[in-house]
């Protein structure tokens, strides 16, 4: 059984297969969820605003995916990979948001996305780059790009930090 992070709800974690429950960002880790919830101004599940929620220094990598999806799974396998956590742990803080099924039209989530600018999320996973403030670092072309993420390969994916990181 390969092994992947489980894509979070953002009302509410879910658990897929033997996945334990995600965090949301009530609770202090991961920075990627207060960042999220900084960007957005609003945390849906504890009702609390962006002036109670501390910027933090990291950028956060937000993958809008979901479990159905083995794009998605083979990003997340990777995003959630040692490899990966080695050498781009100090500089990422990684969080995965459910978006459902958007191109039958059984997506959830999907004001966040509308919110980075994407009007009709077509495919996924869509993957973002958010610095502490919450401004995007990378393009909405470049982000909506990982609907090929399986066949990219995990050596691709991380090549693709490796570059990002220098620019």
């Amino acid at each position: 059984m390969r092994a992947y992070t489980a894509f979070i709800v953002w009302k509410s974690p879910m658990s897929i297969r033997n996945t334990p429950q995600r965090s949301t960002c009530c609770n202090p880790e991961p920075a990627a969820s207060r960042m999220v919830c900084t960007f957005f101004r609003h945390c849906s599940v504890c009702c609390s605003t962006s002036a109670a929620i501390v910027p933090v220094s990291h950028d956060a990598v937000v993958v809008f995916g979901a479990d159905w999806c083995h794009d998605s799974r083979a990003l997340g396998e990777v995003l959630s990979s040692d490899a990966f956590k080695t050498e781009f742990g100090g500089r990422y803080e990684v969080t995965f948001i459910d978006v459902g099924r958007p191109q039958t039209g059984e997506g959830r989530n999907l004001e966040l996305v509308k919110r980075l600018g994407v009007k009709n999320l077509k495919s996924t996973p869509a993957m973002f780059v958010l610095r502490g403030d919450g401004k995007v670092l990378n393009g909405k072309k470049d982000a909506l790009s990982w609907r090929n993420a399986e066949s990219r390969g995990p050596d691709k994916i991380l090549a693709w930090f490796r570059d990002f990181k220098k620019s």
